[in-house]
């Protein structure tokens, strides 16, 4: 391939990037250019917050029970409660200690300890408990 070719290919990239990224900022700072993209991808970043020791934690205090469980299936926190298995104790004090929302926190205690008893009886392998735990309703 000719040099010129791979310049113009690293030139087209380049711009593609700064482009986006220019775009993604506008979006994020003026809401009349947001799109419906974007609505949907940051629809739950209200809730999200940190705690005194600088933990990300979920603020869902005053939510419905339905909004709660569909901020945490959309949270990063979510991907850090699953890094935790097997530790159901972790897992327990994890969503005691990062989420404020009676309902959800509720709704997974329960799932914890159903999954618990159901792994350690040996009537779920370590794949479906993961997969349990993984999916919130």
């Amino acid at each position: 391939m000719d040099k010129t070719f791979l310049a113009f290919i690293a030139v087209g990239i380049g711009f593609l990037y700064f482009v986006t990224s220019f775009v993604g900022d506008i979006q994020e700072e003026d809401e009349k250019y947001r799109n419906k993209g974007y609505e949907k991808e940051h629809k739950y970043d209200a809730y999200a917050g940190v705690d005194s020791v600088g933990r990300d934690v979920l603020n869902l205090l005053g939510a419905d029970a339905n909004t709660q469980v569909a901020a945490w299936n959309e949270s990063k926190l979510k991907k850090e409660f699953l890094t935790l298995f097997p530790d159901f104790d972790e897992m327990k004090k994890f969503a005691r200690e990062r989420i404020n929302g009676d309902a959800l926190k509720a709704k997974l205690q329960a799932q914890i300890l159903s999954v618990e008893d159901q792994f350690f009886s040996g009537t779920m392998t370590a794949d479906q408990a993961k997969q349990a735990l993984s999916s919130l309703k």
